[in-house]
């Protein structure tokens, strides 16, 4: 039977893609006001990226590890057992906490974990409020430190997870406008020849581990089909051949 509780708060909070000053003063004042902060970690362990963020703002005491599969793929019932018990054990926190906030890369609205959290907590916690606080994306990002321009005038803007395979990718690729790529470092070669093929490899720029020392920013015309980071983040800029404010 689904708890009842009055006057809890569920906070998703996007700290950005990784650098710790893209976090917004909004996302900081949340964490800080919050009884705890969750940050997702994998069954493996290590230190995620929310996490290492969160630590620059927030002492480690405050900090509750809860774990995600975050990096199961094709076991669907493994999967959906590892959201349960993350949305019981959030639960719990908030049956002994007025606000939990929940830190997530990126945007918490933007293909994030905290969607799939929201959705248990609203069965076992009915009467918590969920918010989110908006975060910086890694597209935001690697736009503003490649100096890649998202979007013109009237251009239209695709964002892909090439998780949903190739074949979207190209079709994207094929229409107008830019057209970004998510998580697509496992078919890093499958992306480059996407983008061969539809004459959109020369503008394309891609980068991981934005804002970290171990950042890389290249041309995808260097890509050479070897794996990348699984975070990486794709910039296909829309062909502008009409001058300035040709699109307007």
């Amino acid at each position: 039977m689904p708890d009842v509780m009055s006057n809890s708060r569920l906070v998703g909070v996007g700290v950005g893609p990784g650098d710790p000053e893209l976090v917004t003063v909004k996302g900081v004042n949340a964490l800080r006001a919050a009884d705890v902060v969750v940050v997702p970690v994998m069954d493996t362990g290590e230190r995620g990226r929310a996490e290492a963020t969160v630590l620059h703002y927030v002492p480690e005491e405050k900090v509750v590890r809860v774990v995600f599969a975050l990096n199961e793929r094709t076991d669907r019932a493994r999967r959906e057992a590892a959201w349960d018990a993350a949305g019981e054990r959030v639960a719990e926190l908030l049956r002994g906490h007025g606000t939990v906030a929940f830190a997530t890369i990126g945007d918490p609205n933007v293909y994030s974990t905290f969607t799939y959290l929201a959705q248990t907590i609203g069965e076992l916690v009915p009467d918590a409020v969920v918010e989110t606080v908006p975060g910086i994306t890694a597209m935001q990002d690697l736009a503003a430190r490649s100096g890649a321009v998202l979007t013109e005038g009237t251009e239209p803007l695709t964002l892909v997870p090439v998780t949903a395979g190739s074949a979207v990718l190209k079709d994207a690729l094929a229409g107008p406008g830019t057209v970004v790529a998510y998580k697509f470092g496992r078919q890093a070669a499958e992306v480059a020849e996407a983008l061969r093929e539809t004459g959109r490899i020369e503008d394309a720029v891609w980068g991981s581990a934005l804002g970290l020392t171990e950042e890389s920013i290249r041309p995808a015309a260097e890509l050479d089909g070897a794996p990348l980071p699984y975070l990486s983040t794709l910039i296909a800029p829309a062909r502008r051949d009409g001058g300035r404010g040709g699109k307007l």
